[in-house]
């Protein structure tokens, strides 16, 4: 079911040559959606309508959802699920709210200060998918941090669903609910980035746009990246999970299989030190994906080139394996898993010991799951309240102050051949600044 890669002996020079990797060709998706932005920015909401139209087969009047069809979804949620929701959000204000920045002042010299101001972006469009599955959990992750962050304006859009009338589905309205958004639109893939991106009659111009989606969502952020901010392009779900002889085949097994229920373009990786671990999570997964419901998807994803088990040596191999992968998720599952994580450098989200499966990190962790994919967790960080700051040096200098740093700028400006820099200083003094 799922293929092996060996690695024992000397490791390649290039490890991300040879680990498994889906492949997602966003560059060839980009000619496709760009069409798509550009009907939106030069016809606004009733390109966005037609779109909706002919990739979903809704027709709407208005893309935005009435507020009672809002308060309606909240009302007819599931007790069980409005109970999980609420403490996931709780869980989430709770770590996202430690991650606020303060602003800092630094006395450079006597008279001489720069403070770095922590400013909120504007306003936000925040993409929650609803393909395959529906996320109301992605409208927390999203939703959170930037309520924490203080945006003063923030807008939610997710796919329309035929059987819903043509509206997102309920539990994704409940969620917007719950969390005091009133701004949603039933818009999904290129048309919805694009219509954050360029604002229309109905939904002004959004500063960022956050959120996982498909590849079509994927490119229209790249392609639009600079009239926007984005947090990362998200690409197919990844798990990747370091393990020992130690650990409880069932357990790996079990969160191998979890990630590969989102897609069947979805990773799963097991890195492991132990043959005998390697041959009971084989026996333990055919099990286990025939008693789960996507059990055909699963198990496309696992015999997939995009998944494996890799075979190392030693666990500081594997650590070079795993921060080579940068996964999204990465699970530390060995005899002393919190000395192993503490070494990782590359990842989305370290899942430490047997007691913190992905599965917590998606709902109640506390933790973000909108995460890097594709190698990306080497350079870049989850969804956070960092995401939707800006730092703005603010520069305070008193006379004296500029009078003492003045020959240096000039020396500079020279140095530069930008004469007027220097200029500007002098025009400040009845005095000449030495050059």
């Amino acid at each position: 079911m799922i293929s092996r890669i060996d690695l024992r002996g000397s490791l390649p020079g290039d490890l991300r040559d040879v680990l498994p990797r889906a492949e997602l060709d966003v560059e060839a998706a980009l000619e496709r959606v760009r069409p798509i932005c550009e009907e939106v920015r030069h016809r606004g909401a009733a390109a966005v309508r037609e779109l909706t139209a002919r990739f979903d087969g809704v027709e709407l009047e208005s893309a935005r959802v009435p507020a009672e069809a809002i308060a309606r979804a909240l009302d007819g949620l599931d007790p069980a699920v409005r109970a999980a929701l609420e403490e996931s959000i709780r869980r989430a204000r709770l770590v996202h709210r430690d991650q606020r920045r303060t602003d800092t002042t630094t006395n450079v010299v006597p008279g001489g200060t720069v403070t770095e101001r922590w400013v909120p972006v504007d306003r936000v469009g925040l993409y929650v998918p609803g393909g395959r599955a529906v996320y109301p959990s992605s409208v927390v992750m999203n939703v959170v941090p930037a309520q924490e962050a203080g945006v003063g304006s923030l807008a939610v859009a997710s796919p329309p669903q035929k059987e819903f009338g043509g509206l997102p589905h309920p539990s994704i309205l409940a969620a917007c609910a719950l969390l005091g958004v009133d701004e949603v639109y039933a818009v999904g893939g290129a048309q919805a980035v694009a219509m954050f991106a360029y604002g229309t009659e109905e939904c002004p111009r959004a500063t960022m746009v956050t959120g996982p989606g498909n590849i079509w969502v994927a490119a229209a952020k790249r392609l639009l990246k600079g009239l926007i901010g984005i947090d990362s392009e998200a690409g197919p779900t990844e798990i990747a999970i370091l393990a020992d002889e130690t650990a409880d085949p069932v357990h790996v097994a079990a969160d191998l299989i979890s990630q590969a229920e989102h897609d069947v373009i979805a990773a799963a990786v097991l890195v492991t030190t132990s043959p005998g671990l390697a041959d009971a999570v084989d026996k333990e997964l055919p099990g286990q994906v025939a008693a789960t419901r996507h059990s055909e998807r699963i198990t496309e994803a696992l015999s997939g080139r995009q998944s494996g088990i890799v075979f190392v040596s030693s666990l500081e191999d594997g650590l070079r394996v795993v921060d080579a992968y940068a996964a999204e998720h990465l699970e530390i599952q060995t005899a002393d898993p919190h000395a192993v994580a503490a070494r990782v450098r590359n990842a989305g989200a370290i899942f430490v010991g047997p007691y913190a499966p992905v599965s917590l990190g998606d709902y109640m962790a506390g933790s973000n799951h909108v995460l890097p994919t594709g190698g990306c967790a080497c350079h870049s960080s989850g969804l956070s309240v960092q995401t939707f700051l800006r730092g703005i040096h603010v520069v305070d200098y008193s006379r004296d102050a500029l009078a003492e740093a003045a020959p240096l700028v000039c020396a500079l400006a020279d140095a530069e051949d930008l004469p007027a820099h220097g200029a500007a200083v002098r025009a400040r003094f009845d005095w000449e600044v030495p050059s």
